[in-house]
């Protein structure tokens, strides 16, 4: 019983002093962060060279069907895994699954 005794008393002592803590890193790195409304130009995509991080309508259309691309890779992948794991188990591939 003796480690019980001032539990209460010391997670709440260690979870103000964690939030003050926090908070004020919080602050601190905040105020370090520019301020993106001023009219600055957004900063370079890394490791793409003359590609600004805004995004345009073909930008997003081609990143969408890349995207949609590899999905259906990735959902035949996941078939063929089933298919195979099926067949090592004795299962029939014929189930389906929800």
């Amino acid at each position: 019983m003796g480690n019980r005794d001032g539990f209460g008393s010391g997670f709440f002592l260690g979870a103000t002093l964690g939030g003050l803590v926090g908070g004020i890193l919080g602050v601190v790195l905040a105020s370090r962060i520019p301020n993106s409304e001023s009219g600055e130009p957004l900063p370079e995509i890394p490791g793409k060279p003359g590609k600004s991080a805004k995004l345009t309508g073909e930008n997003i259309e081609t990143a969408r069907l890349s995207l949609e691309d590899k999905i259906a890779q990735l959902n035949q992948a996941i078939d063929d895994v089933r298919q195979q794991l099926g067949s090592v188990n004795g299962n029939s591939s014929s189930e389906t699954y929800d």
